[in-house]
This record gives structure tokens, sequence and C-alpha cells, in this order.
């Protein structure tokens, strides 16, 4: 528990006062955000804003894990992988975020070369994991052996790489108000907090490979993006940038994946899906009738079309966030009372 403590509070103090560093660095480099033309009007005045925040929410949580295994712990080959992934994400994001600065316009990494950089990402994380840790292959929703479906480690590799690409993009859909992907990402990291900790506590039930330092990694990125949320609630003072959302959608996709949860993930995240899934709608309607379910997609900015002022559709966005969450633990903890019942039954 003092371990956990202590990424949190590290996290959150470093990713505090490196926002505000790394703010005043890029003001006085005149580094900002370009802002796309064919988003809501009000958007425009944004145009300017610092960016590339995410790398102190990557900082925060790369030195509190750091800092928590000095402490007292072992560095744990799952710790490292998740950690590396995140970073490698990190580094993709920064890369399209740096192209963008530097031509003036919302135009990174152009899509295969983004593409090319997280799945170097997603494949090396998924083959590391199969290779040199005691991950299970088995799809799993509350626990590894809850659907009893294996897909072995080639097929465990290829479904790795399509929840971390899938959530990946999913997170940077959704950061598209201010403050709405960290204080989403908030919910889910303390979901993942939970889980990992009572995984740990309950080894002979969830059997999760390091789950106290997967467990520290999560608590490390939720105070981590509570940092930067100091300065990026809105109006925010800079954005995370793909810097930030490809980092925190590789982390969540990853401690679903060692921690048994991929299935879960869906509904611990469910604002994240709910976003992505109004994009494929508004593409498909599109493409097939010619008309558009909704004013603007992501979804988030169809409510600031119809009237919603922007901190409005935030806080109701984070509202459905952290309901979703709660609904994720609970159905975590039911699975496990009803796991602890079965075995008092059958038990000698």
């Amino acid at each position: 528990m003092i371990r956990l403590l202590l990424a949190v509070g590290c996290s959150a103090l470093v990713s505090l006062v490196g926002t505000k560093a790394l703010i005043d660095w890029l003001t006085r480099h005149r580094i900002g955000q370009p802002i796309r033309d064919d988003g809501p009007d009000g958007h425009q005045t944004k145009a300017g804003t610092p960016t590339m925040g995410g790398a102190a929410i990557v900082g925060g949580a790369l030195v509190a894990y750091v800092v928590s295994n000095a402490y007292n712990g072992i560095y744990t080959r799952t710790g490292i992988f998740v950690m590396l992934a995140v970073l490698g994400a990190g580094l993709v994001g920064l890369l399209d975020d740096g192209l963008k600065v530097s031509r003036e316009r919302n135009l990174g990494l152009n899509k295969k070369a983004k593409s090319i950089g997280l799945l170097s990402v997603a494949f090396g994380f998924a083959i590391a994991m199969v290779t040199f840790t005691e991950v299970h292959t088995e799809v799993g929703f509350t626990r590894y052996d809850s659907l009893n479906v294996d897909l072995g480690p080639v097929g465990w590799v290829f479904w790795a790489v399509l929840l971390i690409l899938a959530t990946s993009n999913a997170v940077n859909l959704t950061d598209g108000l201010d403050g709405l992907a960290a204080g989403s990402a908030s919910f889910s990291f303390s979901a993942f907090t939970v889980i990992a900790f009572w995984a740990f506590r309950n080894p002979e039930i969830y059997d999760v490979d390091h789950a106290l330092d997967l467990a520290v990694i999560a608590v490390a990125l939720l105070g981590a993006c509570i940092g930067f949320l100091w300065w990026n609630a809105a109006p925010a003072q800079i954005f995370m940038g793909d810097t930030g959302s490809l980092a925190i959608g590789t982390a969540l996709a990853c401690l679903a994946l060692a921690t048994n949860t991929d299935l879960l993930l869906p509904v611990i995240g469910g604002l994240f899906v709910m976003e992505t899934a109004s994009v494929i709608i508004q593409v498909v309607s599109f493409r097939s009738t010619g008309k558009r379910v909704f004013r603007m997609a992501p979804f988030h900015h169809h409510f600031e079309l119809l009237g919603w002022p922007e901190t409005t559709v935030i806080v109701r966005f984070w509202i459905i966030g952290g309901f979703l969450t709660a609904v994720a633990l609970g159905m975590f903890y039911a699975d496990f009372v009803d796991v602890t019942d079965l075995a008092e039954v059958v038990a000698p």
C-alpha cells in the first residue's frame, strides 16, 4: 500500500510541476497547437495553446514507477514491458505533435507512418509478454479463466495488437475538449489500480503475473493525469496532444491485457468506446445514405453545436465515464463473490 501511495503522490507532483515548466518553455518558444479548420468555430480561439503536454504525463508516471521500485520493490518484466509500451506510444505521439507544430498545420505523421509506429510498439509489447512472462493467452473478462477461450501465443499476440491500436485511437478521438481525455482516463486508471491490487491480494483466483507492479503503474498514471489536469482543465493552458492520448490508450490496453480483463476494458473505458462508435456511425451513415447522424463527430462536438457550453459537455461526459467505471468494478467484484462462493461450496 505504501508503494501505491508513494507512486500516486510522486506522479501527481512531477506531472503538476512538469506541466507548468512545459507550459512556460513552450510559450517562450512560441510552440502551440494548430486547430483543425473543420472543427467547431469556437475552437479557433484555442490556436497557439501549448501542446505535447502528454510528455509530462508519461514523465510523471515513469519517475513515480522508478521511485516506487527504488523504495521497496523489484522491477518485474511485466511492469517494464508495460512502461516501455507507454513510452514507445508516447514517442510516436511526440513525433506526430512535433511535425504539426513545425508545419503550423494540424497534420503530423501520415496514417501509414503513424500506424507503423504504433504497430511496432504493439507487436513489441505482445511478443515480449508471451516470450518472457507468464501471461495467460486466454481471452479474459474478469480473470483469465472466466471464458475458457485460449487463443494460444500467436493468436494472443494479434489480439493484443488489435486491442492496443483500438484503444490508443479511441483515446485520441476523445481528446477534443479541455480535460475530457485526462479526466476520463483518471477513472479508468483508478479501476485498474483496484483490479491489479485485488489480483495481487487474491493470487489463487486471478494468477496475474506481477500484479502489484501493475497496480503501481496504474496508480502512477492516475496521479500523472490528475497533475496534468490541473493545467488542462477548461480553459486549458496546455493540450496533451497525441503524445498523451496515444500513451494513455496504450497504457489502458496493456493493463487490461496484463490483468486478463481485456473484455472488461470496453466497460471501464466505455466513454472512449462511445466516442469511437460515434465516428464509425457518422462515416457509415454518410457513405451509405449521404446523411449525417451527428452534426459533427466525435459526438462531443455534436453537443457543442447543439449549444451546450464546453464545460457542460466535459462534466457530463466525466459523469458517464465515472458511472461506467463503477459498473465495471461492480461486475469485477460480483464475479469475485461468485467464485469465492463456489469455492466454499465445493471445498471438502
